[in-house]
């Protein structure tokens, strides 16, 4: 039982990181492409982000299709962790606290995943070993 409080609760706080973050991007946009220009990426990753950062949680929440909900938590893997490395190179490193926050609360859910979901991910259970 505690696994499926786990898996829930990670992936609500998970969900809840994306969908801020891309409500952020839409309503605080010139300061998000000031962000990214210090981190020396381009403004035009601004609405691409804003879709992932909707599509990635909903993919993982609906767990529609097993393959997609694992792409979702790859993508969301390496994004949170070029996220991190992005604010440690410019020097930065507590701005990287929220992607660090980001892929505790993914590798919870991720490993948890297989008690809470009705289709297993055949995937989870390698990573909890």
């Amino acid at each position: 039982m505690a696994t499926i409080y786990t898996y829930w609760i990670s992936t609500a706080l998970l969900a809840l990181l994306y969908l801020t973050s891309a409500f952020m991007y839409l309503t605080k946009g010139n300061w998000v492409r000031q962000a990214l220009a210090d981190l020396g990426y381009p403004a035009y990753f601004v609405p691409f982000m804003i879709v992932v950062k909707v599509l990635g949680p909903a993919a993982i929440l609906l767990h529609v299709n097993v393959a997609l909900s694992d792409l979702a938590y790859a993508g969301m893997f390496y994004h949170l962790l070029l996220a991190a490395l992005a604010h440690v190179a410019v020097r930065k490193p507590s701005a990287a606290l929220p992607a660090v926050i980001g892929l505790a609360l993914l590798i919870a859910s991720f490993a948890t995943q297989n008690a809470a979901r009705e289709i297993s991910s055949p995937y989870a259970l390698a990573a909890m070993f």
